[in-house]
């Protein structure tokens, strides 16, 4: 629905009003998200979350079903009733870096405006906040444009290795997704690119021999990965903002061994599937140097770039619109860093960064400003109204 709302605003408008009266129970609800440690690593116990999380959803409206995982906690799925091709996808995730036993040294605080603890901005915000627009909705007797399809994963934190498929599979039948990941920085922009990601393997096998007696009958796998290693630091290209990290080296078995083995990690961030492409070529294409030596590369991981496409740019200027409504300025940025939004934009109109405004991600002082997310809320709203 795009008509007005309630009182003869916008929906936004709307659901900005109907925030002001949820206010402490969606601080309340943020809490007990927070409260629920769940460790990526530690599958058994994001069950409190996604109980949490199932009830709620359930509540709003929504049809949800648990998908388990083999490593994982598994991952929800919470359909409106009838959603089809051409529903809208809420992207979020419920596990957090923090271990369990964290809240005892960051517990739970709500001061000056702000909540604080683990996984309060990355991202349990963000899925209070999409959780809270649907419900401000069905409060208002607002329909959302599109049917909607919230996704909830369990693996985000170590890449999503189980919940990409699933995440695929939504948003090529999907007409936009909306990420619910923090904001970037204390404006709290929208993100708009990101950054590609790739991992790769450099395996060097070699010939050993004894250093002393016959270094000539050995092939040194550490002396042409050393060769590999100025190659592919090459391959980065500062003006495009392509980088290459060598973040791991390992090789050898005694210093008067000839080495026979050598091995590295590669970790490749982009901004273009061109670049991406030109990168794998080049690592792909290395050959050795030293003889008797020779050079494997495994693709270990890849996550394509979130570019700013003209199908993403209109979803910006869409939740620019919606923003001027509720008197909201909104700025848009660009992250290093990858999230499923990287995933959903292969295949459907993506924003990013709707989550959470605060600081901290991943570290001890992590924390968000309520009223900055009770205004997320009133964007995410409108956003789910327009056609």
């Amino acid at each position: 629905m795009t008509g007005p709302g309630a009182n003869g605003g916008t929906p936004a408008q709307a659901v900005s009003g109907r925030m002001t009266e949820l206010r402490d129970e969606f601080v309340d609800f943020i809490s007990q998200l927070v409260r629920e440690e769940s460790p990526s690593t530690e599958p058994e116990t994001q069950r409190g979350i996604r109980a949490i999380l199932t009830e709620t959803l359930s509540d709003v409206g929504l049809d949800v079903e648990h998908i388990p995982g083999r490593a994982s906690g598994g991952h929800l799925v919470a359909r409106s009733p009838g959603a089809a091709d051409g529903a809208q996808l809420l992207v979020g995730h419920m596990d957090t870096v923090w271990p369990v036993g964290t809240l005892r040294e960051m517990p739970v605080r709500v001061a000056d405006g702000c909540l604080s603890g683990p996984g309060a901005f990355d991202m349990k915000t963000g899925l209070a906040i999409g959780v809270f627009a649907l419900r401000a909705l069905r409060d208002l007797g607002l329909d959302a444009g599109v049917a909607p399809v919230f996704f909830i994963n369990s693996d985000e934190e170590i890449g999503s290795p189980e919940s990409e498929p699933l995440i695929r599979d939504l948003a090529r039948g999907a007409s936009r997704a909306l990420v619910l990941e923090p904001a970037l920085g204390p404006g709290g922009r929208l993100k708009t690119r990101r950054k590609g990601i790739g991992q790769y393997h450099v395996e060097v096998a070699g010939r050993s021999s004894h250093a002393g007696l016959a270094p000539e009958d050995g092939a040194s796998a550490i002396l042409e990965l050393a060769h590999a290693i100025r190659r592919i630091d090459r391959l980065a290209d500062p003006g495009t903002g392509t980088t290459m990290n060598i973040g791991l080296i390992k090789g050898g078995s005694r210093p008067n061994v000839v080495a026979a083995s050598a091995n590295c990690e590669v970790d490749v961030r982009v901004w273009t599937a061109a670049e991406a492409d030109r990168i794998r070529e080049g690592l792909f294409g290395l050959e050795p140097t030293v003889p008797g030596t020779q050079i494997t590369v495994t693709e270990v991981a890849r996550r394509g770039p979130l570019e700013r496409t003209p199908r993403n740019v209109a979803l910006w200027e869409r939740a620019l619109r919606v923003a001027g409504e509720i008197g909201l300025e909104l700025e848009e940025g660009s992250a290093g860093g990858g999230s499923d939004g990287n995933l959903t934009s292969q295949h459907t109109a993506t924003l990013d960064g709707l989550g959470a405004v605060g600081d901290g991600a991943h570290a001890r002082h992590e924390f968000v400003w309520i009223d900055r997310a009770v205004e997320r809320v009133a964007l995410l709203g409108g956003l789910l109204t327009a056609p």
